[in-house]
């Protein structure tokens, strides 16, 4: 399902592989809109960036910096690199 996200926004780069990032506040602004309180990347503040997934292009590999989970499949704009102040 792809996400209606404001058309003033722009597609933020692609994270660098193994950086540190976050759930876009979009898509965290989507799930509370849509009432979607399980999803199980709002458990999680960073994640490492593993890189997109060859054969499904724009979906990526993540891993939970906590606790270690992989979630995978994810659209890459889902994500946002963290800045060097928020590391």
């Amino acid at each position: 399902m792809k996400k209606n996200r404001q058309s003033t926004e722009i597609d933020p780069p692609v994270p660098r592989q193994y950086s540190l990032v976050k759930v876009a506040q979009w898509y965290l602004d989507f799930l509370k809109e849509k009432k979607i309180q399980d999803c199980p990347m709002s458990q999680e503040k960073t994640f490492i960036f593993l890189g997109e997934i060859p054969n499904m292009r724009g979906h990526c590999v993540v891993v939970g910096q906590k606790t270690g989970k992989v979630f995978c499949g994810y659209h890459i704009e889902d994500f946002i690199e963290l800045t060097e102040a928020e590391t």
